[in-house]
């Protein structure tokens, strides 16, 4: 054990009779799981065991959160909603304010309290409620009012995340058709003044993912796209462009011709702008890359879905079609995955058949998901490594070992060398004991029961 300092006065001098350099490093906490999550709701007294579910339903239901392993990741809309309601409604996101609430309700479930007047208080205000409470305060309708006017929506949906090389604050901004990275730039038409640059975010990257180096990449990304060349069919040019939900390649269609009247394309409902024809776009396959992806690459991803055949016993026709998880097959609404993504251009009607006569699969079980990185060979093994996405988090395996990424381990950025030193450590730990099944303690024997005539014979005597 380390001694005591020794009682020291001002001025004094000391010296140093030996010097150790100790390695310290910190690590943020862990994500929120359910029950952690649930655990920190008691401890603060809000909530009730019959509402736990319905709250980890709601938020992620409106995309505050989504799971990643059993780790429950924020979005970058719950951090806007966090800002706009701590900055204009704080009372209504106080710990304090929440709890004290949670037992004015336990009061209405006890029938203590009649409902109608409660929620009549709390909305437009009232004496009832304890002190401090948004009734007394002149209610919730009073206080939205009062501050819906100093809302600023660009101010609100906008999160500044660092500052560039050359002191431009990086945001993210919080869209109608989701978040993207913006950041003020020189305007070259118009010296002296700035105009926005953007550029799109992946739903995929969370924000503890984001860095300085990922948001320049984006920016770099040409918004219009690389132009790979005209559709010898349509005339239309096609481009190949980096996206919300990853690349793609989609043709640009020519500008509507404007009726008589002015308008453009189809008419439609007031407060709507025209509809017209929507240009054909298709994700690019694993095995492509955006700067490489040639015309004859394009052509062939947008003449997807691709029809197989019909199916003689359904008169249904079959496609082959690329989606969000994959490629797959469909036939009217019964829909079944394809092992690879080639099957969408070479399968035939027999061998789309012959998956269907097959009983169908859960989801997408015999179908091994894609890697989320691929790493470099270990150098235990000689196996290449990949990072993949595994029931309790992201995990690294050469095809033999696996070994779970731990706090500080990042995906995107983790190294050859760190990987092969946590499968080191996975095998130096050897495999994993497999727990004994529990032998089921045998029931005892019941009773016989005792026969009606020693009942009498015991009356008689």
């Amino acid at each position: 054990m380390p001694s005591r300092l020794p009682n020291l006065t001002q001025g004094q001098r000391v010296d140093a009779k030996d010097l150790t350099a100790d390695g310290h490093t910190t690590s943020p906490p862990a994500r929120y799981t359910e029950a952690s999550l649930i655990k920190t709701l008691e401890d603060f007294g809000i909530g009730r065991p019959s509402t736990y579910s319905s709250i980890i339903k709601t938020i992620q239901d409106r995309g505050y959160v989504h799971k990643k392993g059993s780790a429950l990741v924020p979005s970058w809309v719950a951090f806007a909603v966090i800002g706009l309601l701590e900055q204009h409604f704080a009372r209504l996101v106080d710990y304090d304010f929440t709890a004290a609430m949670e037992d004015e309700l336990d009061e209405i479930a006890s029938g203590n309290e009649r409902r109608s007047n409660w929620l009549n208080n709390f909305y437009f205000g009232g004496d009832h409620g304890v002190e401090g409470s948004i009734a007394r305060a002149g209610g919730l309708k009073k206080l939205v009012g009062g501050n819906l006017e100093e809302i600023d929506a660009r101010l609100v949906n906008s999160i500044k995340l660092f500052d560039d090389a050359e002191g431009r604050a990086v945001n993210v901004r919080v869209g109608r058709n989701g978040p993207y990275l913006e950041r003020m730039i020189a305007d070259p038409d118009n010296p002296g003044e700035l105009k926005p640059q953007r550029a799109n975010l992946k739903d995929e990257l969370t924000p503890d993912e984001l860095t300085l180096e990922l948001a320049e990449k984006a920016f770099a990304t040409p918004q219009e796209g690389r132009s790979l060349g005209v559709d010898p069919e349509t005339g239309h040019e096609i481009v190949a462009k980096d996206g919300r939900y990853g690349p793609y390649v989609t043709e640009v269609l020519p500008e509507p011709p404007e009726d008589d009247d002015g308008s453009a394309g189809t008419p439609a409902k007031k407060g709507k702008k025209p509809t017209g024809p929507k240009p054909r776009t298709g994700s690019l396959l694993r095995t492509m890359d955006l700067e490489t992806v040639t015309l004859e690459d394009a052509l062939k991803l947008l003449s997807l879905p691709r029809v197989v055949g019909v199916d003689p016993a359904t008169n249904e026709e079959i496609t082959a079609q690329n989606g969000r998880y994959g490629p797959y097959l469909k036939r009217g609404t019964d829909s079944r995955s394809l092992a690879t993504e080639e099957q969408m251009f070479t399968i035939t009607l027999d061998e789309a058949l012959k998956i269907y006569s097959e009983p169908k699969r859960r989801g997408r079980q015999g179908v091994a998901a894609p890697p989320l990185r691929e790493l470099g060979n270990d150098s235990a093994s000689g196996n290449p490594m990949v990072i993949k996405d595994g029931r309790f988090g992201p995990y690294v395996t050469d095809g033999e070992t696996n070994a779970s990424l731990r706090k500080g381990d990042d995906v995107l950025s983790i190294t050859d060398e760190r990987a092969s030193e946590l499968l080191a450590d996975r095998r130096a730990r050897g495999p994993v004991k497999k727990a004994a099944k529990k032998t089921p303690a045998k029931k005892a024997a019941k009773k016989a029961p005792a026969k009606k005539a020693a009942k009498k014979a015991a009356k008689k005597s």
